[in-house]
């Protein structure tokens, strides 16, 4: 290990160099609530990797839930490091210096364990760049026993097999229950003297761990998947928090020098969607829906004001408003809060939960905009996406949100759905129209009223019902935008759309499979890197990377058999493939799923195979 003294010596020099680069603040630490822990004293030690800037990473909440979590045993230290925008990493390259930890300034490979959190696909090249920035072999083949064990965990977990070659293992789920036993299995380890693989062996016992080298996987002549064969016969299956109303939660809430994405107070007030939305793999991977009990949120709400001075607590979920208790939990919160200057925010609402009532309890002096998904322009695509809600429950919440204050409605849809026609594009224009119009009519002489429209492009994911379904190309996908570009004007209509290549990039890595791993390195070595990122990206080096190698893009966003083994077959989510294959045949049909905590259980399987125990919260089952 680097001792103390030439770690000072790295902070000495790096501090010279700062002033060179945009931002200064992602790299210097030091914020309020962050943890400094002796590093000579502590016997297990992690950093946290987030493979984007530090203004997304800082605002993701579970890195600050493992971040808090870790630091809470007197026994380990859990530091943080962000990817290094293009300017600092030259720095790094030119002056030879290792990517380093905030709070320790130690370099990555000076770590028990680097812990990736994988948000996003595009960002695969990121992860690459930080492992060589830290001195860390970037093959897991290559590393030994005196190497970090490199760990990944977040949604692309559940087809993680394009980063198979670079993770040591993968954890599969939700970690608040299982991280502390993976460091200390990984810290008896590295006490041991035993080998990398006898780690992974035990690694494996616990619940939600991935092990890709336990792993063969087999390609038929057409270049599909022809078999997954686990070496010791196991399959990962998914962690779940059981108790979810107490599970770990930060509390001191690390408040930044400069503007993050999320600036504001994020606590999570329930876990889980039971909406079904085809579309949507968050609705899927983090079933069943579990609450935290509302006296158990005001009691943390109020410690993490006193705790960080913020003036915006947001009460988040995937569907906050379905929360069973929403209506009184915010009347109680802004009655607590809203006197103190602190405003509370709600990041999720569903159209067929936003009501007059809610609305009017929603109050605070900063009405910027607010968000509705609507998701598809017709009644009859949302049926098939199992989105349950229709064109007059938008107009119902649209005029509930403007005669609360409200002038600027954002509104989420997305092009390229399975059965898409030109009638839903122009359902999409006339949602839009009408929502703008009802605003005129509440607020007539309202200079800032504005509607705008986003609209990204579906991308099929693995573990939904859609996990079959092709994805539309970079041609249809410009088509389908400039349909919209050229209907949808007006001084106070806005039309936001996403980057159909980076769609493109997305999907192909989204069902991809491990021969994609090349591709990954290759195009790294030509220089991709913040993929995500439109100014950064370069599609055609990608491209060319593929043809270079025989491999068609398209491959990967056709449509599937529904008898093919998908690349993350022998991954289990909870979610039975039976139940996917027949929420597919419904959504063809136009078929709707009813809400399994106000109707029967629809089956999906996950209660039964995760040993989920339901929990009565309210009047309902959750």
């Amino acid at each position: 290990m680097t001792d103390q003294p030439n770690t000072a010596s790295l902070w000495q020099t790096i501090e010279k160099l700062l002033p060179k680069v945009s931002k200064p603040g992602r790299y210097i630490g030091g914020e309020y609530n962050c943890q400094v822990k002796n590093w000579t004293t502590i016997d297990f030690k992690a950093v946290l990797a987030f493979p984007d800037v530090y203004e997304i990473g800082l605002s993701h909440l579970g890195l600050r839930i493992l971040y808090e979590l870790i630091n809470s045993h007197p026994d380990m230290l859990a530091e943080r490091v962000y990817a290094p925008w293009p300017d600092f990493e030259g720095i790094l390259r030119q002056e030879n210096l290792p990517l380093f930890s905030l709070e320790n300034k130690r370099s990555l490979d000076e770590f028990d364990m680097i812990g990736f959190s994988l948000q996003y696909e595009l960002s695969y090249t990121n992860v690459i760049t930080m492992l060589d920035l830290g001195k860390v072999p970037i093959y897991s083949k290559d590393r030994t026993s005196s190497h970090p064990i490199v760990i990944g965990g977040g949604p692309c977990t559940y087809n993680p097999e394009p980063l198979a070659d670079f993770f040591d293992c993968f954890f599969i789920g939700e970690a608040e229950d299982t991280m502390i036993p993976i460091c200390e299995a990984i810290r008896r380890w590295k006490h041991s003297g035993a080998s990398r693989p006898e780690l992974f062996r035990e690694l494996a016992k616990i619940n939600g761990v991935y092990i890709p080298s336990n792993f063969q996987v087999s390609y038929t002549e057409v270049g599909s998947v022809a078999g997954i064969d686990g070496l010791n016969g196991d399959h990962p299956v998914r962690a779940v928090v059981k108790d979810f109303g107490t599970a770990f939660t930060p509390e001191k809430w690390l408040v930044p020098y400069l503007d993050i994405v999320h600036d504001r107070v994020v606590y999570e007030i329930q876990r889980g969607c039971s909406k079904g939305c085809r579309f949507c793999q968050a609705g899927m991977i983090y079933r069943p829906v579990r609450e935290k009990k509302p006296e158990v949120i005001m009691q943390a709400l109020r410690r993490l004001v006193e705790n960080t001075g913020y003036d915006e607590l947001s009460l988040t979920s995937l569907s906050s408003a379905d929360y069973s208790r929403i209506e009184s939990l915010l009347g109680e919160a802004c009655g607590c809060f809203n006197p103190l200057g602190v405003n509370i925010s709600l990041p999720s609402l569903r159209i067929d939960s936003f009501s007059i009532d809610l609305a009017a309890k929603f109050q605070s002096t900063r009405k910027s905009s607010l968000t509705f998904a609507p998701e598809a322009g017709t009644d009859r695509l949302r049926r098939v996406i199992n989105k349950g809600v229709t064109e007059a429950d938008l107009f119902n919440a649209s005029e509930a949100a403007f005669k609360a204050g409200w002038q600027k409605l954002k509104l989420y849809f997305m092009i390229g759905l399975p059965t898409e026609t030109e009638e839903d594009l122009a359902g999409i224009v006339q949602l839009v129209e009408a929502v703008y119009r009802i605003g005129k009519r509440i607020h007539p002489k309202a200079s800032a009223l504005r509607i705008t429209a986003s609209i990204s492009t579906f991308v099929p994911k693995a573990h939904t019902p859609f996990q079959w379904q092709a994805q539309i190309s970079v041609a249809e996908t410009m088509q389908k935008q400039n349909y919209l570009k050229e209907h949808l004007r007006g001084r106070h209509l806005e039309l936001n759309w996403h980057d159909p290549h980076m769609s493109r990039l997305e999907g192909v890595f989204a069902r991809g499979d491990r021969r994609l791993g090349k591709i990954i390195y290759q195009a790294w070595q030509k220089g991709a890197k913040f993929d995500g990122w439109s100014d950064q990206l370069n599609y055609q080096l990608w491209m060319d990377t593929l043809a270079e190698n025989n491999m068609d893009p398209d491959f990967y966003t056709r449509a599937r058999f529904f008898e093919e083994i998908l690349p993350w077959s022998h991954i289990h989510s909870g979610i039975n493939r039976e139940f996917l294959k027949q929420e597919y045949d419904k959504a063809i049909a136009g078929i709707l799923t009813a809400d399994c905590r106000k109707s029967a259980c629809s089956d999906c399987g996950v209660c039964g195979s995760l040993a989920v125990n339901k929990q009565i919260v309210g009047e309902q089952h959750v």
